[in-house]
């Protein structure tokens, strides 16, 4: 089953990577300041949650060498860039992500979830190298969505902006 107790590494500058330039968005992630949630506008992981008791990641570990063998099947004449393309497999991902929650929630119920971790400001890699699971950067044979779950902080006023 893929979840695990973890301490996650907090790290405000996580959040400044959505503005780091990459092939077709020279201002970063075109999300930035326009999706609720996201940065600069989101708040940081321990308003949301305590972060002192227990959090868990929650991941799913896409096949991203054989997504794009497939791709390249279907699609000989195109450049490696189309056939990695993130809109090709992230909502694929995305859905066992949400599966994997699902399933954390029949074990154990009553945790928040937040789908979006590094918009909080965590360091998802650094987090998930505590229980042994290797991000790859860029992806080249598979890659990570992570998920974490916690106990929310009552102490907070900006429930409404996760």
């Amino acid at each position: 089953m893929p979840f695990s107790l973890v301490k996650a590494c907090i790290n405000p500058v996580v959040k400044t990577l959505c503005c780091k330039p990459y092939y077709g968005h020279p201002r970063g992630c075109p999300n930035h300041g326009k999706r609720k949630g996201c940065p600069p506008h989101s708040i940081m992981l321990y308003d949301i949650f305590d972060t002192e008791l227990r959090m868990y990641a929650i991941w799913n570990v896409f096949d991203f060498a054989k997504h794009c063998a497939r791709m390249r099947k279907l699609h000989p004449s195109w450049s490696r860039r189309q056939i990695e393309c993130c809109l090709y497999w992230q909502p694929r991902a995305r859905a066992q992500l949400r599966r994997e929650v699902e399933i954390f929630h029949e074990y154990l119920p009553g945790y928040t979830v937040v789908m979006n971790p590094e918009s909080l400001g965590v360091d998802v890699t650094t987090t998930m190298l505590q229980i042994g699971q290797k991000l790859e950067w860029p992806p080249i044979t598979k890659t990570y969505q992570v998920a974490l779950a916690g106990v929310r902080n009552e102490n907070t006023s900006n429930r409404s902006r996760i």
